[in-house]
């Protein structure tokens, strides 16, 4: 009979604790699923998250920086991520989406995690959510 591998809840200190029951990401053995983040900046305790700006690339970038906090909290890195799912709100957003994207990740060292995106409507406000699956070891 096998041990149980435990489940952790990740919720980086940046991260303000999520408006439902989910969390920012899960770890279970070596498999880490990291929510869809968006491009809110650092909690500030007492105030609503909020966009850090109206413009599709600080918002990447943002979002880029969350889904990595959650990997870092379960001891990831983009390294072991494996597949990215990436939902934006206009098609018209995509050649700018894949410019940003190809930037932030031109030093990575291994072969890049898959991707799909897709369109979809997000709350007012944002443009760009990505969520993200790793393997560690």
């Amino acid at each position: 009979m096998s041990e149980k591998l435990a489940k952790t809840a990740l919720t980086p200190a940046t991260h303000t604790t999520p408006p439902a029951k989910f969390s920012h990401g899960v770890r279970k053995g070596n498999i880490l699923q990291v929510a869809g983040q968006v491009g809110f900046g650092p909690a500030v305790e007492g105030q609503a998250p909020t966009p850090v700006g109206p413009g599709l690339r600080e918002q990447t970038l943002q979002t880029l920086a969350n889904v990595e906090a959650v990997l870092k909290a379960g001891g990831a890195s983009w390294e072991d991520a494996m597949m990215l799912r990436v939902y934006l709100t206009d098609t018209a957003h995509f050649a700018e989406f894949n410019e940003i994207y190809n930037a932030y990740f031109a030093s990575l060292e291994e072969a890049p995690a898959a991707r799909t995106t897709v369109y979809v409507g997000l709350p007012a406000g944002l443009l760009v959510e990505i969520d993200a699956l790793a393997v560690l070891g």
